[in-house]
């Protein structure tokens, strides 16, 4: 059954507060991601599934936790999540995303806030959009989700912390071309160094040179 993202985020939330309440019960550590956590601060509404970031040593516990909570659990194939469904809303357990690893930087970068009277803590927007841009692919080279990301959280974005985590991505880098174009970011270039005499001669210009002044003597 297909939704709009105004009509699945109520469902979103609902198995988002379930998962929380879970994971807090089984002792879990876990930050908010992806779409949710661009939402709660202020990002547009996503229509896609409830995604948590945890430690990898943290993702079994995790899964049973969900499973206990009544959600079945399946482990995919790819080797960096874990997945449950709430009905037809999915969860992912990330701990090896294609940014990183999670480790106590990601956690310590979060944020505690109150989503829907449910607290919650949720990933720094920076790690949530170098996330998705180490993700994208030749197969998947889509920018219109982190565009929309870029351009409704330009202000709370740490740029050069992006841009230094992505730097081994091409993809990231057009989409840095991309958004320093439409003025979303500021440009990243870094003019080159002003050789010496040339500052020399731009500070002095205009002004007699030695042989000219003991001419002029």
């Amino acid at each position: 059954m297909g939704y709009t993202p105004s009509e699945n985020l109520p469902l979103l939330i609902e198995t988002m507060k379930r998962a929380c309440a879970a994971l807090d019960d089984a002792g879990v550590p876990a930050m908010l991601g992806g779409g949710l956590a661009t939402w709660a601060r202020g990002g547009p509404p996503t229509d896609h599934d409830v995604d948590f970031y945890l430690r990898e040593d943290d993702a079994p516990k995790a899964h049973d936790a969900l499973a206990a909570a009544g959600m079945g659990v399946s482990t995919p194939p790819e080797g960096w999540l874990l997945k449950a469904h709430d009905g037809e809303i999915l969860v992912d357990l990330i701990y090896r995303p294609a940014g990183g690893a999670i480790g106590d930087e990601h956690f310590a970068r979060a944020t505690p806030m109150e989503l829907m009277a449910q607290p919650v803590l949720v990933a720094a927007i920076d790690d949530v959009l170098t996330t998705k841009l180490m993700a994208l692919t030749e197969q998947e080279p889509d920018f219109r989700s982190v565009l929309e990301l870029a351009r409704s959280l330009r202000e709370q974005i740490d740029w050069d912390f992006v841009r230094a985590r992505t730097e081994t991505s091409p993809f990231a880098a057009a989409f840095f071309t991309l958004v320093e174009g439409l003025g979303i970011a500021p440009s990243g270039r870094v003019d080159p160094p002003v050789p010496l005499q040339s500052r020399f001669d731009r500070t002095h210009a205009g002004e007699p040179t030695a042989r000219e002044r003991l001419a002029s003597a």
